[in-house]
């Protein structure tokens, strides 16, 4: 019934806001950060909104949910905000943040965990990557650029860098 559906949602609600505000107690020297968009119906018509995440790894190595939001927009407004909750539910001792290239998060990174490394995540670079490479050489083309992901150290994964570069600059050069 409408009124048990009800009764389960508000059940459901609380629950959620309890997990999402509840203390961050671990440090978290890694953090991912991503954003995917959904269809929602409000005020009787349907609208895209945006649904953030936080993923933290503790120093001992577990991955755990930090936080989860929802907003109009995946803009530097609406990360700055996100963070901030972090921040202030607990979130410390981040080294590192992973997340795609979008500008107003990288901004959010920056103003609210000032100092930390931030590094691009692969997933979103190899789609980003392959969105610039005909359909039929994508998996060609996405085994060449994972060899120097596989590198074993900085110096092998800058040669085989360039010579990636070298191979695909003819005939892919947006890649």
């Amino acid at each position: 019934s409408r009124s048990e559906v009800s009764r389960i949602c508000k059940s459901l609600d609380e629950e959620v806001q309890a997990f999402i505000g509840r203390p961050i107690e671990s440090e978290c020297p890694y953090l991912w950060l991503d954003a995917t968009f959904h269809k929602v119906r409000e005020a009787g018509r349907v609208i895209s909104v945006a649904t953030v995440v936080a993923i933290g790894v503790t120093a001992t190595g577990e991955r755990t949910v930090l936080g989860a939001a929802t907003g109009p927009s995946e803009d530097h407004q609406f990360w700055t905000s996100f963070l901030r909750q972090l921040v202030k539910r607990g979130l410390k001792g981040v080294r590192l943040v992973i997340s795609d290239a979008h500008e107003g998060l990288r901004q959010a990174i920056a103003k609210i965990l000032s100092g930390v490394t931030w590094q691009r995540c692969r997933v979103h670079f190899m789609r980003n990557l392959l969105s610039t490479v005909p359909k039929g050489a994508q998996d060609t083309v996405a085994a060449v650029v994972r060899s120097v992901f596989s590198a074993p150290d900085h110096a092998s994964a800058m040669t085989q860098l360039h010579e990636v570069s070298r191979m695909l600059s003819p005939k892919f050069p947006q890649a």
